[in-house]
């Protein structure tokens, strides 16, 4: 008998209970796996209150895990008993045990730990994604990332960085504007206290900036727009203050490109995955890019770090051990 976290309606951090759970043994093309790690995500909390419906319910949230291959169904070739593996957006990862296709399992290297393999996966490849595809940043550039403080936004700082971009963030708190700047972030940015399309433009001279990477949504989307240099790319990756209304998009200037970005269409195949990881594995083996875990929640109490998360009361990435 295991444990899961089971959310049998939408609404708020009090959906979730604790309960047992039976795992059958893994199926053709399974692996059963033992969870050490899971990872914490906002769009978990999208999941949890409906605003992103899910298939049916009662069901088990949660996208991104790391931990120990416990056996395997016919026909897995990718991985083996006691692999130490990890996974992003395979549904399902708030519990002890869970069996899953091999096919989206990652092999961990050495010096990545479960821990921040969990907490790091999934935004680690989202950064990926947002610097070298949906807008390749290139030395010379400058950027704005929204949530500079959060976990995204702490890995694309450092990335952004190291790729030799001035970097542009935007935080909510002077605790956070500490932590961004920490991180490879320029010039933080307290929109609490300050218009941050006027400090973008004083700091750019005016000029805009070539990539906007926006998680937040209605709140802030057209004034990222606003910032964009002639030619410069929005990509819209969130909406944690709510969606975009659909007739903010007529107001995207003819000179400015506008891309709607998600993991899973970076991450349709294996191969996909695999490379997304590897990009992200080789600049923390660099030492460029630093995973680090600002806070950790026992999975059962998984409704208490959604509350923090929410209240942006949390930093860097969180991690919840089963």
């Amino acid at each position: 008998m295991s444990k899961a976290i089971i959310q049998h309606e939408t609404g708020g951090p009090e959906v979730f209970k604790w309960e047992d759970v039976t795992i059958s043994d893994p199926g053709a093309g399974e692996v059963r796996l033992r969870q050490t790690a899971v990872g914490l995500n906002f769009i978990d909390t999208h999941l949890r209150d409906g605003s992103y419906p899910l298939a049916s319910l009662p069901a088990t949230i949660g996208f991104e895990g790391a931990g120990v291959v416990e056996a395997v169904g016919d026909g897995v070739s990718e991985v083996s008993v006691g692999d130490r593996v990890g996974y992003c957006f395979a549904l399902g990862a708030y519990t002890q045990e869970r069996n899953i296709p091999a096919g989206s399992l990652i092999p961990l290297p050495d010096g990545v730990g479960d821990k921040e393999a969990a907490a790091g996966l999934l935004k680690g490849m989202t950064a990926q994604y947002l610097l070298r595809q949906a807008y390749r940043v290139k030395a010379g550039d400058t950027v704005l990332i929204h949530a500079a403080a959060g976990g995204v936004g702490t890995l694309v700082c450092q990335w952004a960085k190291h790729l030799g971009a001035t970097v542009i963030g935007t935080v909510s708190s002077e605790e956070k504007a500490k932590s961004a700047a920490a991180h490879g972030c320029d010039h933080p940015i307290n929109y609490e206290t300050e218009d941050f399309a006027e400090r973008v433009q004083d700091i750019t001279g005016g000029k805009g900036v070539q990539a906007v990477y926006e998680s937040i949504g209605v709140k802030t989307f057209l004034q990222s727009l606003s910032v964009l240099a002639p030619h410069g790319t929005l990509a819209l990756f969130g909406h944690a203050s709510g969606p975009v209304p659909d007739e903010y998009f007529a107001k995207i200037p003819m000179d400015r490109y506008y891309i709607r970005t998600t993991l899973g269409a970076y991450t349709a195949t294996r191969e996909d995955r695999l490379t997304l990881a590897k990009d992200f594995f080789d600049v923390v083996a660099q030492g460029a890019v630093k995973i680090e875990i600002g806070q950790t929640f026992p999975l059962k109490d998984v409704g208490r770090a959604h509350a923090a998360l929410e209240a942006r009361k949390t930093t860097g990435q969180t991690v919840l051990i089963p």
